[in-house]
């Protein structure tokens, strides 16, 4: 009998946001008449922006005929694409089109990167976290099995928590890899150019590599939170940058991202070798065998946004979705608990009272109310008696959440 890779037995039994659709399922069955009003999850719901639509069309006209007809496309993104990123989102960050890496999105992206590093690699990550960064790490069998509190024994924990302002420490243990992901998700915190530059110089200490997830990058509103990792100098010698379209500009059914490898990135081809490869020629090399690029209609959907006219539209859809962040931020600290986020990121974090359980308030708010958000233990041990919301709902729809809010009993 074939054996299966004993890492995957490691895994909780449900993906985070797997689990939270079962129960809202078996609930929807259970009351079939109950408007379900759904800001767990982070997808949109917004429709994508007309630029974007008309870009989609022209670039599906172009597959009828036979001279604008693509097939298969460079593995690593369209020219035309790579250029247009470089010119909106890098100018002036020593950033080249070909060190861009076009996906079919950031999470992919992220679980998938680890590949490139040792099998005995040590990991950082922030607690709570995107349960991609550590899962990924348990397929690879880097993580170990979980202890009693639900932490792996392989990995680096660095907690965020409401008494640190959301802001890790420094490991003190050298990682060969530190997961960052700024503005956070699910916390909503922010690190401010300073404070990024620490980690910056901490990883050319310890020549470790930053995974720097941006994905929400273009929701920040303060002027001091920078948008990219590579405005730190000495960044690009240390740090990948993962950005998506999925927020930004509606995306979640199109599917596309981005890596940023700069050439300038290089490891040790082994532990005590003095020999060094750059990231960049390896990522390039697992991308032309394990996939086949991002569609070309998509690419093309995504060079809208780079446009003058797209990013108005983006702009326009990411103020509606911070306002009703604001709207959840305000219902919660009504109700006089401690609240982070929705002021540079669409999430808002929130302390429940002592003792309170985050499943536990999860199904009782759904039961209750019909809200449905996601509970904070999903993200890790340090998110255990806090909650999640997302200001990606309607804006009718987020007002009628905060309305049952208020008559719900903490």
């Amino acid at each position: 009998m074939s054996v299966v890779n004993a890492c995957y037995l490691n895994l909780p039994g449900n993906y985070l946001f797997s689990e939270i659709a079962r129960r809202v399922n078996v609930y929807a069955a259970d009351n079939p008449s109950r408007k379900l009003i759904r800001l767990g999850i982070g997808d949109v719901t917004s429709p994508l922006p007309p630029s974007v639509i008309r870009a989609l069309h022209k670039a599906v006209d172009e597959q009828a005929d036979a001279a604008g007809f693509r097939g298969y496309g460079p593995e690593q993104g369209y020219a035309f694409l790579r250029e247009a990123v470089v010119a909106d989102a890098f100018a002036g960050l020593g950033i080249d089109a070909d060190e861009i890496f076009i996906s079919d999105g950031a999470k992919s992206d992220i679980g998938n990167f680890q590949e490139l590093f040792a099998a005995d690699a040590r990991i950082a990550l922030t607690d709570p976290v995107y349960p991609v960064y550590a899962d990924s790490n348990v397929m690879a069998g880097r993580a170990g099995a979980p202890d009693a509190d639900g932490r792996f024994t392989g990995l680096i924990y660095l907690p965020c928590t409401a008494d640190k302002g959301f802001i890790p420490e420094l490991p003190r243990e050298r990682p060969d890899i530190i997961y960052l992901c700024y503005p956070n998700n699910p916390t909503g915190g922010v690190l401010t150019r300073t404070e990024l530059k620490q980690w910056v110089d901490y990883a050319r200490e310890q020549q470790s590599v930053i995974f720097f997830d941006a994905a929400y990058e273009s929701f920040i509103s303060e002027s001091d939170i920078p948008h990219s990792i590579y405005e730190i100098e000495g960044a690009r010698e240390v740090a990948v940058e993962f950005r998506s379209y999925s927020k930004k500009a509606g995306f979640t059914g199109l599917r596309c991202g981005f890596a940023v490898v700069p050439r300038a990135l290089v490891c040790r081809n082994a532990r005590g070798s003095s020999g060094k490869t750059a990231l960049h020629g390896l990522w390039m090399r697992r991308q032309t065998t394990k996939f086949n690029g991002c569609p070309y209609i998509v690419q093309r959907a995504a060079e809208a946004v780079h446009s003058p006219e797209g990013k108005r539209e983006c702009a326009a859809l990411i103020a509606a979705y911070m306002r009703n962040a604001g709207l959840i931020r305000d219902g919660f600290l009504r109700k006089g608990l401690t609240v982070s986020g929705g002021v540079n990121a669409p999430y808002v974090w929130v302390r429940l009272p002592d003792g309170t359980d985050s499943w536990e308030f999860f199904d009782r708010l759904l039961r209750e109310t019909g809200i449905v958000g996601t509970p904070g233990a999903g993200f890790g041990p340090s998110g255990r008696g806090c909650f999640r919301m997302t200001g990606f709902g309607n804006a009718a729809d987020t007002r009628e959440a905060m309305e049952r809010l208020k008559t719900f009993v903490l």
